[in-house]
């Protein structure tokens, strides 16, 4: 059902990008440039699902390199980092944290090992690897590169809570027993963008702006979780819907017709 639900949604974004190509009436005659695209990406997501029930707002930054052809067919690779402090596992550390704890901010407080109360920042901490193609539908002849741009991304995407006691001094999460609590949780996603694509004819404002979605079959992967007292081996659907920027260095080979290096 999943692989049937992302190929249908897959196909619609085609079939819409397609659509806007023939609208516009473009002369397929006219090529782009081909060459390689650097890539700064940020994306503001909305987790759902699985994820929804562990994480709140989150974002991911990221680098990514592609190869454009003179047809706008794009093949690359991409990398994620997640990042956010909105956790809801309410039980987390409820074994050893202070009872008394007044639950400042972001932070869990423990007694410390020299008695003192103190508090620990948890983090959404993770990441993204995977290969992508796609095509931008070019709907403007005067600018051959520029257009609607459906991007599909496989990989892999590891995700944890990091408790962060960057002292050392709360024995009851050092020395290994943070895995006992982290949620480590890793497996397959595939990613779904659509968005514009464009390159100014200075060449230096360039970017891209879109819808991004990611679909993550993951798996826990702690034998046991002390606060809870189980094994985290559960099967997870951890999905995003956000919106996604990025600032481009186009690497384009010439053209006869250009007279600066792009």
């Amino acid at each position: 059902m999943k692989k049937l639900f992302i190929t249908g949604l897959f196909t619609v974004l085609v079939a819409s990008a397609f659509g806007q190509s023939a609208l516009f009436g473009v002369d397929s005659s006219v090529k782009a440039h081909r060459g390689f695209i650097l890539n700064g990406n940020f994306t503001a997501d909305i987790p759902l699902l699985d994820m929804a029930k562990r994480f709140g707002f989150d974002y991911r930054l990221g680098p990514s390199i592609s190869y454009k052809t003179t047809s706008n067919w794009i093949f690359g690779v991409k990398t994620d980092f997640i990042l956010g402090n909105n956790i809801k596992e309410d039980s987390l550390l409820i074994n050893v944290r202070d009872r008394y704890a007044t639950n400042n901010g972001k932070l869990v407080e423990f007694i410390n090992i020299n008695g003192n109360r103190i508090g620990i920042p948890i983090y959404e901490r993770g990441y993204m690897i995977g290969l992508s193609a796609g095509k931008i539908f070019n709907n403007d002849v005067d600018h051959p590169d520029n257009g609607w741009e459906v991007l599909t991304t496989a990989g892999f995407m590891q995700h944890k809570i990091n408790i962060f006691d960057k002292d050392f001094d709360v024995a009851q999460v050092d020395y290994g027993y943070k895995k006992g609590y982290d949620r480590l949780t890793n497996g397959a996603f595939v990613e779904q963008f659509v968005g514009y694509m464009y390159f100014a004819k200075n060449k230096l404002i360039n970017f891209n702006i879109g819808v991004d979605a990611v679909f993550g079959f993951t798996q826990g992967r702690r034998d046991y979780l002390f606060d809870v007292m189980r094994a985290d081996n559960a099967k997870r659907k951890d999905w995003m819907v956000g919106l996604r920027a990025a600032w481009m260095i186009p690497i384009f080979k010439r053209k006869s017709e250009d007279i600066s290096f792009e």
